[in-house]
């Protein structure tokens, strides 16, 4: 009995480890063309939700976050070189308890 109840809660411990799932959503567009540059920033969060419209141009989460002072749509525009932001895309992927956001903006 005890063996069997072992081996169940290490199966659902091992399903928890690995379950996970992935969603991108647009945050917003413009009129400006896509072009060939995308650029990205992440930020990590422990039991965490996405809180889109914080602010003008910002996203942000709540629960215990890494703080990455370079998660932005500024910042990941800036390290591709893009200076006419076209689209922003917002990744938010689960891995049990932990979070990661991805910002993803394409332009020229």
């Amino acid at each position: 009995m005890k063996k069997n109840m072992i081996k169940g809660l290490s199966a659902i411990a091992l399903a928890f480890t690995f379950a996970s799932c992935t969603t991108t959503m647009p945050l917003t567009a413009t009129n400006n063309s896509i072009g060939s540059k995308e650029g990205s920033s992440t930020n990590k969060c422990f039991f965490a939700a996405p809180v889109a419209q914080a602010g003008p141009g910002q996203v942000t989460s709540y629960g215990l976050c890494t703080n990455n002072k370079k998660y932005g749509i500024q910042q990941a525009a800036e390290d591709a070189g893009i200076s006419r932001v076209a689209t922003v895309d917002l990744k938010t992927q689960n891995l049990f308890f932990l979070t990661k956001f991805t910002l993803i903006v394409t332009g020229e």
